[in-house]
């Protein structure tokens, strides 16, 4: 990871010697500045410009980071300069550069959007070099600082799965892939170097390598933000929109949006760590079934289908799954989708280690050049968690390795699977290095997006059900290989606030699917109003998924919990309609399902601060209970507000009266809950689609390709036909 101590003005600042636009770059919409570190292009397009380093020889290994390169439809550039100063022109946007020490100003209609820190010092112009050359330091290479000035009161949004506030003004903040184990830290197993300003400015880094991100913090500048690049290539996008939304619109037309996930895979996803026989799988199935719960898919998860000792390889363990053609059938006849975990690590003592390691298909050790066997840290493992053996990682750069790990998914969807659980993918070593010659700081974060888009291409090949996966680890551009779930929260309020923060951070950043361990991951007490409160926050996410460790079903907490936890299930399967379009949305614009009030609400700066309620899609205001007691606090933005009358929507019987219970906007409303009561909201006047109760998708007729509509309930009035 990057150095996080504070950077000084002695690091080799640019001091541009000029700067030219020969025609040859200008017909690009570029300039080129010619500095004392190297040469720097400066191209302009519809709504922003970019700025990559032209360093000779670099050897640059293309992840597909980028799926569109933007387009430069600016306007002609004008460049006018003095020796000082230039400023270029592209249409509404103007770039205005101070040339001793290098800095900007970008101007959209002639209002500054962002510039460099212009936090001085008595002696010098600048506290931290506005732009910068980071020196080598040790096994650091040499890298890139930019110092951005930030408003005294400018919230900054984005950077990936992030547990705490999601407006990240005074944290330090690394882009960096890690096995987290939980949510309580600042590590997260989903990172990009993505972030906005509501004040209408964006910037995303293009590189594989950590950057780190300072962003008015305190013991380095409350006033700056400082992007410290571990990468001696440069390529720094800046976006301008008159919104959070615009902004992840341009994001993701750059790096990629999803494709619209299967219908199934909207139902509910049971899961636990794990069943430990077929008869255990088979019994848990044939309980949901018995209990006429809303269900679509189960899990076979680590150690339920593999030998740990042996993993990872692509057959079921053959000493519990003699047939397992069988198993799956008999799931299948139940109605369930099927998921199955893997990993992209073979064990010493597999089967494939040997093989692979001897076709060059695995990382090596960048001293040796053998195949690297990664030890693991086995602290965190215990009775549940088994300790892991050494294994080998997959060499996702080898193209012939990764048509290997992609074709041989091929029996298990002919077996009858539907779903990848992609695991882990964090784990990386700077003491590795790849086919292509990259070394492990370069690959480890992207890492991830190659594993990712390996096991959606098998998805998309193979399964005749629909491609989708439940990825853990991600990168930038990751977003277009759906979806993602949240790690392992502990089993507690504060895991659940955390993972409703963790997945709005995400949807702030690109990836608009996301799920979370229902119940919580670890640390299970078997507490009925937690699971029951997790449950119904998790109704209106993208996704839902019931696992951790021990059962998860509504039963296996108690009477109580059983009738608010189905009666929740029951409500999320009315709401696919709704849920839909939500996806439809996200699809065509890459505006998440669970969308942070700054998104929905970008006029309401009141609305901001209040981060672990949400919108799902354009019209439902989630407010999740975190109190054991029922005590919720909910803002409501400026308007007339409806709370849904949740049992007549569950029952959808259009002679209920169910005009729903009217609040004023602009203010916080305090609601004592029920086990069995949400608060949900839509503004007056907003029109809900519903479907027919069921408990599994495929007893659904699709209308061109969309869930049907069987009612819809109008906030104030009530239902009105389909």
């Amino acid at each position: 990871m990057a150095d996080a101590t504070i950077p000084t003005p002695s690091w080799g600042r640019i001091a541009p010697l000029r700067i030219i636009a020969p025609p040859e770059i200008m017909k690009d919409r570029s300039v080129l500045l010619i500095s004392n570190q190297g040469s720097l292009a400066i191209s302009f397009y519809d709504q922003g410009l970019r700025l990559r380093s032209l360093d000779e020889g670099a050897i640059l290994h293309d992840y597909g980071i980028i799926s569109h390169e933007p387009d430069a439809r600016a306007p002609s550039l004008a460049l006018a300069e003095n020796g000082e100063t230039a400023r270029v022109n592209a249409g509404d946007l103007s770039l205005v550069i101070q040339f001793d020490p290098f800095s900007f100003a970008l101007e959209k209609n002639g209002k500054c959007l962002i510039k460099s820190a212009d936090d001085g010092h008595f002696v010098r112009r600048h506290r931290l070099p506005p732009f910068a050359r980071r020196p080598k330091s040790g096994s650091t290479s040499r890298g890139w600082l930019i110092s951005l000035a930030l408003d005294h009161d400018e919230p900054i949004y984005g950077l990936g799965e992030k547990w705490g506030r999601l407006d990240r003004r005074g944290q330090i903040i690394c882009s960096h892939n890690e096995d987290a184990l939980g949510v309580n830290g600042e590590h997260s197993y989903k990172n990009t170097p993505f972030a906005f300003s509501p004040k209408g400015w964006g910037l995303f880094v293009h590189t594989p390598f950590d950057v780190t991100h300072a962003i008015g913090y305190a013991p380095w500048s409350h006033r700056s933000y400082v992007l410290d690049l571990a990468d001696e290539h440069l390529d720094l996008f800046l976006f301008t929109g008159d919104d959070g939304a615009a902004i992840i619109g341009q994001y993701t037309a750059l790096t990629g949006r999803p494709p619209m996930p299967p219908l199934w895979s909207l139902g509910v996803i049971l899961s636990k760590a794990y069943y430990r026989t077929a008869d255990e799988i088979l019994d848990a199935a044939k309980a949901v079934r018995d209990h006429d719960m809303p269900c679509d898919v189960i899990t076979f998860d680590g150690r339920a289908w593999q030998d740990t000792d042996r993993r990872f390889q692509f057959g079921f363990d053959p000493k519990r799954y003699p047939d397992p053609k069988q198993v799956i059938s008999a799931l299948k006849s139940m109605g369930f989708r099927i998921c199955v975990w893997e990993y992209p690590m073979v064990s010493v003592d597999g089967p494939l280690f040997d093989d692979l390691a001897a076709k060059g298909w695995l990382l090596k050790d960048a001293e040796s050049g053998e195949p690297y066997r990664y030890e693991w840290d086995l602290e965190p493992f215990g009775a549940v968690l088994t300790p892991l053996p050494a294994s080998g990682l997959i060499d996702f750069t080898h193209p012939d390795a990764y048509a290997f790990w992609r074709e041989s998914h091929q029996a298990l969807f002919d077996l009858g699977i539907d779903m990848l659980k992609p695991d882990f993918g964090e784990q990386v070593t700077e003491d590795m290095i790849a086919y292509n010659g990259a070394t492990g700081a370069e690959l480890h974060n992207v890492y991830s997006l190659l594993y990712n888009r390996c096991c959606y291409e098998a998805a998309t090949a193979f399964c005749p059900s629909g491609a989708f996966l439940f990825s853990r680890s991600a990168w930038a551009g990751s977003q277009r290989y759906p979806a993602h779930w949240g790690g392992d929260p502990q089993a507690d309020f504060e895991g659940l606030a955390a993972s409703l923060r963790g997945g709005q951070s995400w949807g702030l950043s690109g990836g608009p699917f996301y799920a979370t361990d229902v119940g919580g991951f670890y640390g299970d007490q078997r507490d009925q109003v937690l699971y029951t409160r997790w449950a119904q926050a998790a109704v209106f996410a993208a996704h839902m998924r019931l696992h951790g460790i021990g059962p998860r079903e509504p039963w296996s907490y108690g009477e109580t919990a059983e009738g608010a936890v189905m009666d929740a299930l029951r409500l999320r399967y009315r709401l696919l309609p709704y849920l839909w379009q939500a996806m439809e949305m996200a699809h065509q614009s890459g505006l998440p399902v669970q969308r942070a009030m700054v998104l929905g609400f970008p006029d309401d700066r009141a609305a901001w601060g209040f981060d672990t309620q949400f919108l799902c899609g354009p019209d439902l205001l989630v407010a999740p209970c975190l109190d054991p007691d029922g005590n919720v606090t909910a803002f409501l933005p400026q308007g007339d507000w409806i709370r849904l009358p949740i049992p007549a929507l569950i029952r959808g019987e259009a002679t209920t009266p169910a005009a729903g219970e009217a609040f004023m906007g602009g203010r916080c409303h305090h609601l004592q809950l029920a086990l069995d009561e949400i608060a949900v909201f839509a503004r007056k006047g907003a029109q809900i689609p519903l479907g027919p109760a069921v408990s599994r998708t495929d007893a659904l007729s699709l209308v061109e390709g969309r869930p049907p509509i069987s009612l819809i309930w109008e906030a104030g009035s009530g239902f009105i036909a389909s």
